[in-house]
């Protein structure tokens, strides 16, 4: 039906592809959202005349032109955007670094392979060959059996330090689960970083939002911006409106909602119980963002992006009190190529945190505590580049509580919920779930996921 009018919950990178796919194809497309700025968590703020990044480290999946049946072509021709206006920029090199090992990646996996062929003899047979399981499995299937990463890895490798060094990466860029990964995500973020590849927008995440943005409006689409979602209107199954905060009744025949499961469910006017908590993602973040004076590689920081832990196992868990700096990831944008001529050097160093400590805290307790654990993580990261901090121009921290406060994600969960929709369906026959909690998480599996719910949901059948 040409005339459905299809409202999509959330600006974020699912609901801007979702409604980029079925404007294109004449549906009548609304999308909301409840703050000033698209995006969702993947965006940006200013801040003392400088735009902040947040969210995006690394476009992952990237390949170079010429491999079309990459999901990073794929979503390109799908969205109808040319690479140029994505201007991605891959990246030199990263590691993995834990204590007396380092590897190195880059957009190559050669050079994985070779670095685990110097450190781990006898292991780079094995990790061929599980790259060739990974490469060969299924992962778009949406029957998929339960099964875990940890088990595959043990069948695959016999050194436990390069299993759990394969790992780091993995789950600080895609696990919504503490502790163990689902196979099937593990092999599509596995294939999107070791596989494919890391890159980044030259002009950062804010060109990537406007392409799309330009491309929704091109397409006919309408965005509301600074206006969420109050309550769905639920009779006999199925959504019949959806009211704003504004007050305003909007008709709807489809709804799309990036905004996570739980808190989309939380939204219907026949809900009768808030879900167990046993149910809902715990694992979250706090990011410093330091602007310096001169590029990071003069501190000996060359990596693209670092993944660190302090111990021979990783462990992926919410930490017992605010923040845990074992282990985390330093992402420098200005170590991806062509970034040499950026004004400025940036850091950003991530680390896992939760939400119960920052949720309750007031103003001047939760200035006080940025401020410390900004002041904690620096310190982390000069055991990286020496001498960094006193050539810090500006700096900035988010915490849980923004997450909260930005994607409405409870528990300022980072990647949602860790039992994931794989076909999007809700119990209600109107409303669909994309982005984080369909499963696919980073910023191109948000796009897939996006496209992928129009495509099965509703262009499939018209």
């Amino acid at each position: 039906m040409v005339d459905e009018q299809v409202v999509i919950i959330g600006a974020g990178m699912s609901g801007l592809a979702a409604g980029i796919r079925l404007a294109h194809f004449g549906k009548h497309v609304l999308i909301v959202e409840k703050h000033r700025i698209p995006g969702g968590l993947n965006s940006y703020y200013w801040r003392n005349g400088r735009r902040m990044d947040v969210g995006l480290h690394a476009v992952t999946n990237y390949v170079p032109v010429g491999r079309k049946q990459a999901p990073l072509p794929k979503l390109l021709s799908q969205l109808r955007l040319a690479r140029e206006e994505l201007d991605l920029c891959p990246q030199r090199w990263s590691e993995i670094r834990f204590p007396g090992c380092t590897l190195r990646f880059s957009n190559d996996i050669e050079l994985l392979f070779s670095d685990v062929r110097d450190r781990f003899p006898g292991q780079v047979d094995r990790l061929r060959r599980l790259t060739q399981h990974v490469e060969a499995f299924d992962d778009k299937r949406l029957d998929v059996e339960p099964g875990s990463a940890r088990q595959v890895l043990r069948e695959y490798l016999s050194e436990p330090l390069l299993a759990e060094m394969i790992l780091c990466p993995v789950m600080y860029y895609g696990c919504a689960r503490e502790h163990d990964m689902e196979f099937v995500h593990f092999a599509t973020t596995y294939k999107s970083i070791f596989c494919e590849g890391l890159a980044r927008p030259r002009d950062g995440v804010q060109r990537f939002i406007g392409a799309l943005v330009k491309r929704y409006k091109a397409a006919g689409g309408q965005l509301r911006l600074g206006d969420g979602v109050a309550r769905l209107d639920v009779h006999g199954g199925r959504v019949r409106g959806v009211r704003l905060e504004s007050g305003e009744e909007l008709p709807c025949d489809l709804v799309f909602s990036c905004a996570g499961y739980y808190e989309t469910m939380r939204l219907c006017s026949d809900v009768k119980e808030p879900p167990a908590a046993a149910d809902l993602g715990r694992l979250s973040v706090i990011e410093a963002i330091s602007i310096l004076d001169r590029p990071p590689a003069d501190f000996g920081l060359d990596a693209a992006v670092v993944f660190f832990n302090d111990a021979e196992q990783f462990p992926y868990a919410c930490p017992s009190g605010p923040v845990e700096t074992g282990s985390g990831v330093i992402c420098c944008p200005n170590n991806f190529e062509r970034h040499e001529d950026l004004p400025e050097g940036v850091i950003r160093s991530t680390a896992l945190a939760r939400y119960e400590d920052w949720a309750g805290l007031g103003d001047e307790e939760y200035a006080r505590a940025k401020r410390e654990w900004c002041e904690r993580l620096s310190t982390r990261v000069e055991s990286f580049a020496p001498g960094f901090r006193e050539h810090v121009l500006d700096s900035d921290l988010f915490t849980p509580r923004t997450i909260h406060r930005f994607t409405g994600r409870l528990n300022g969960a980072l990647y949602g919920a860790p039992q994931k929709l794989r076909d999007g369906r809700t119990r209600l026959d109107n409303l669909f779930i994309c982005g984080t909690d369909q499963g696919l998480v980073g910023i191109v599996g948000a796009l897939l996921s996006g496209i992928w719910m129009a495509n099965l949901h509703v262009l499939a059948r018209s």
